[in-house]
């Protein structure tokens, strides 16, 4: 059974969508409002985070950001009543997986989350292979693909499985244009607007951890993809 993360504070639509996921053999962990909902992210582990945008106390672009700094990997949509570009466009700059807008069929929510699950649960076996090379140098930083560290200078930065899994496909890849396409499909496994967007998201953690050396850089080569270059 899947525990889900839900966090609406329309206490009418809040009751129906828990009791439609219930019967769809969800766990649910429902609360009315953006801290209520942290303070549970903290406290409990969940496969996947529904989110309403407008909340009081915090909005859900705020908890969003919040729950990614723990667990940058958790799948998360958002509900929302708003149909601005913008709105679409700041949801998914973060990361989200989906965005629904209301009024929608309770039958089409389910089938998205069924989906993202899904994604989410393959991309966990292509990141369980581990690469051969334990120890890798990548200009003076060493990275331990066993530990999943990026060292350098004696600071050690722990990064995720995901994180890891697009480094070491940057490093094999190195030095060349790389087409933006086949990095979604090796790694995220599929090419959409919504992987395209974490992506991006992913890339600029990686450019952080990376900062330190100047002989390291990774550009983007506008519609086409990236070069990950080490002098």
């Amino acid at each position: 059974m899947k525990n889900i993360l839900l966090a609406e504070d329309d206490h009418d639509f809040g009751t129906m969508l828990k009791q439609y996921l219930t019967l769809n053999k969800f766990q649910v962990t429902w609360v009315m409002n953006g801290e209520e909902a942290f303070n549970a992210f903290t406290k409990n582990t969940f496969d996947i985070c529904i989110l309403d945008v407008m909340m009081p106390i915090m909005d859900g672009f705020t908890l969003a950001k919040k729950i990614i700094d723990i667990n940058p990997e958790i799948p998360f949509l958002f509900l929302t009543a708003r149909k601005t570009k913008e709105d679409k466009i700041k949801g998914l700059k973060l990361g989200a997986d989906d965005y629904v807008v209301k009024p929608f069929e309770a039958e089409e929510l389910i089938f998205r989350i069924k989906n993202i699950i899904k994604r989410t649960e393959q991309q966990k076996n292509i990141q369980a292979e581990q690469p051969e090379e334990k120890l890798i140098k990548i200009g003076e930083y060493t990275f331990d693909t066993e530990n999943l560290e990026l060292k350098i200078k004696g600071e050690v930065n722990k990064i995720t499985a995901k994180e890891a899994k697009l480094l070491y496909y940057l490093y094999n890849n190195r030095n060349q244009l790389i087409r933006r396409d086949d990095i979604l499909a090796d790694i995220w496994g599929k090419t959409d607007f919504f992987s395209g967007r974490s992506m991006d998201v992913f890339i600029s953690r990686i450019r952080k951890y990376l900062k330190d050396d100047s002989s390291i850089t990774l550009e983007s080569v506008r519609g086409i993809g990236l070069e990950f270059n080490i002098k």
